[in-house]
């Protein structure tokens, strides 16, 4: 895998980098060259090792949700991920001899998917911090810039030093350098896990006094914001580092490696200069030139073109919301098939239930009552984290749509159970008596003469639960599923168009449902007409 010294370079800092890297001494200026192809080869032998033990992938998380200039979908080509850390991993995996493959997840939980193996590396806009290089392989930092204040214009009230943030209600992202610093600061803090975009917009609405963010998500986000102002004075630095686990120290090396590469043959350089994120802080960090002059930045000027246009309603209803159908399609057809599997989950399990605490033994009454109380009383949400990042510390690995089914599944067979109960509970006791009378079992009785007119009680409720599961599903997205919800957020993050894209989205889950709600008053008329013919007989 060969790679060109670029023109013009420090051959100084050529060798500070490779030198570094290689933890070699630094040799005098005529062998920077000869320190670069040794380095080029080192990453080639890591990179042969590595791809027999990551199957020839490096599978890398991100969150799509997060918006440009990160990793974001596509504008125009909404079937394709783009933004300079998706560029990024190309190079990387490229240098290690591995295929990219981006793995979504929302971005609080990619340390937690890394942790559980779903992901070789974390590259989003990860913040060097000191508690994260306690618990995780940081590797060198790729890119350094300040933290951006933005006010609204004209807003002579608004805080514009550190000082003046004690008390005043600030948006920022969760998990960030800048939410550390304005909670030290004693801020009012206003987190937003929908991206830049929502913060942005609580500004514009008047909501909050100001939005700390990075000056990437300032330049993309805050510059095309005409009431905005963006203040001169940074107000702190972050730098960009990949993570991977702890225990893997030779994909940090290796990675390590590929990063001093891409320094040092100038792509990395390129790529940050497509995009226009390179700084003066990133220059002094890597010690390398920095883009050529023919670098122009293409990147940020198509998404200029792309997110300064605002097209009408209808425009964007004929012309964009088409190209976005199949991508939306898939993510209702995700949400439909879990929905549905785990609606006969629940079905079961709360007959089941529902029988045991109605005719079990004492021991199995109070097993069924337990359960349907804890898992009514605790968050789906909570259920669903323990089940896909909790169980692997019992050495449980669950694939996410399994995780996701059960999570549903066992959490709504408490309501279908509670159902079950009330249906059974509204047949009077002496039809049982007769149809014991009569010679039937227990469960014949159950079977044949008390459940038919239960089912009827019981198909109402379990229809609208079956319409809130339905909407409950978007909730799997934190175990990176992109079920239709979280199609929606990646699309209109890339577009910056929720309320339109909103409403085709809402109408989808309203097509999705109604038949389901049709199915049942169906089956309830048809079941009540039978149980009439049968009273009259």
């Amino acid at each position: 895998m060969a790679a060109d010294t670029p023109k013009g370079s420090k051959p100084g800092s050529l060798a500070r980098v490779t030198a570094a890297t290689l933890g070699v001494p630094l040799c005098s200026s005529a062998c920077p060259a000869l320190l670069f192809a040794v380095l080029v080869a080192a990453v080639e032998v890591q990179g042969s090792e590595l791809s027999s033990r990551l199957h020839g992938e490096l599978r890398w998380g991100a969150d799509a949700q997060g918006g440009a200039p990160y990793v974001f979908d596509d504008p125009t080509d909404p079937r394709r991920l783009i933004g300079f850390e998706v560029e990024l991993a190309d190079a990387l995996a490229g240098r290690l001899g591995l295929k990219p493959r981006p793995v979504q997840g929302a971005w609080e939980q990619l340390l937690s998917l890394l942790e559980r193996g779903d992901v070789d590396v974390v590259l989003n806009g990860l913040e060097e911090t000191s508690d994260r290089q306690r618990l995780y392989g940081l590797t060198r930092p790729y890119y350094a810039g300040p933290l951006k204040l933005l006010v609204r214009k004209g807003d002579t009230q608004a805080p514009r030093s550190h000082e003046a943030l004690a008390g005043r209600r600030v948006g920022t992202l969760p998990g960030t350098l800048a939410d550390r610093l304005l909670r030290a600061a004693g801020a009012d803090v206003k987190t937003y896990d929908g991206g830049s975009d929502d913060a942005l917009r609580d500004l514009h609405l008047g909501r909050t006094d100001a939005v700390l963010v990075d000056e990437p998500i300032a330049l993309y986000y805050g510059a095309l914001e005409p009431d905005l102002d963006i203040l001169d004075s940074p107000m702190g630095e972050v730098r960009y580092v990949a993570a991977v686990r702890a225990s893997d120290p030779e994909l940090k090396t290796a990675l390590d490696g590929a990063l001093a590469a891409l320094e040092a043959d100038g792509t990395l350089a390129r790529i940050l200069g497509r995009w226009r994120l390179w700084t003066p802080e990133t220059a002094a960090l890597l010690g390398v030139p920095g883009p050529p002059a023919s670098v122009l930045p293409e990147a940020w000027l198509e998404w200029e073109a792309a997110a300064g246009v605002r097209p009408t309603f209808w425009s964007r209803l004929i012309h964009r919301y088409p190209a976005f159908l199949p991508l939306l399609l898939r993510g209702a057809g995700l949400t439909l098939l879990l929905s549905v599997t785990s609606m006969a989950l629940a079905l079961v399990v709360g007959a089941a239930l529902a029988l045991a605490r109605l005719y079990g033994p004492p021991p199995l009454q109070w097993l069924a009552v337990g359960y349907i109380e804890v898992v009514r009383g605790t968050p789906l949400l909570l259920q669903l984290i323990v089940l896909y990042f909790g169980l692997p510390e019992l050495g449980i690995k669950l694939h996410p749509f399994v995780a996701g089914w059960l999570a549903l599944g066992l959490n709504y067979a408490s309501a279908e159970a509670e159902n079950d109960r009330a249906g059974l509970l509204s047949i009077p006791a002496s039809q049982l008596e007769a149809a014991r009378v009569l010679g039937l079992s227990r469960w014949q009785a159950l079977r044949y003469v008390v459940a038919p007119p239960a089912l009827r009680v019981v198909l109402p409720p379990a229809t609208n639960d079956f319409i809130a599961l339905l909407k409950d599903s978007s909730l799997v997205s934190v175990v990176t599923l992109a079920e239709l919800t979280r199609t929606y957020q990646g699309l209109a993050s890339a577009t910056r168009d929720h309320l339109g894209l909103g409403l085709v989205v809402g109408v989808l889950y309203l097509l999705l449902g109604l038949p389901f709600a049709r199915l049942a008053r169906r089956l309830e008329a048809q079941l009540g007409a039978h149980l009439a013919t049968g009273a009259r007989r």
